[in-house]
């Protein structure tokens, strides 16, 4: 990824302006061991106390390693608690990548977000609606199934 996704300009400018990057090298004993890296590359979203929230092992695409940064930011603000800007995260994936591979997860955490935030049932529905019309035989679609009966 170093001669192809981190230098970027979009990547750079996004990693600068939302996280603070952190290289491990595999063979570290003390970091790589703690965070079990196994291979490289090996991304982790950690809290601002060493918590894992997010991990993604291999090779991406300028293209993806944003919106998959994005996914793993807003699992981060999910786990928090921070519903809000967890659904802001998957909604930037779902607006400005809607061709990631990224995107049908976000579809689905963004719904689950909405309606933790809101307990408004619309939400759920809306996951399967949107997932069911667009990525029928995803396993995003799949997951959000049982949300058809609300109906």
């Amino acid at each position: 990824m170093d001669a192809v996704a981190y230098p970027e300009p979009a990547v750079i400018e996004f990693v600068t302006k939302n996280l603070i990057p952190l290289r491990i090298p595999a063979d570290d004993h003390e970091l790589a061991v703690q965070y079990r890296i196994k291979w490289t590359p090996s991304l982790l979203i950690l809290d601002k106390k060493g918590v894992e929230h997010y991990r993604t092992l291999g090779f991406f695409w300028p293209q993806e390693l944003i919106p998959s940064l994005l996914l793993g930011m807003g699992k981060a603000y999910f786990d928090k608690p921070d519903r809000i800007k967890a659904a802001s995260c998957f909604n930037r994936i779902i607006e400005e990548y809607p061709q990631s591979f990224q995107t049908q997860e976000a579809i689905y955490m963004k719904g689950v977000s909405d309606y933790i935030a809101t307990k408004q049932v619309s939400n759920l529905i809306g996951i399967y609606d949107h997932l069911a019309s667009e990525y029928p035989d995803s396993q995003w679609a799949m997951r959000a199934n049982p949300y058809s009966f609300l109906k």
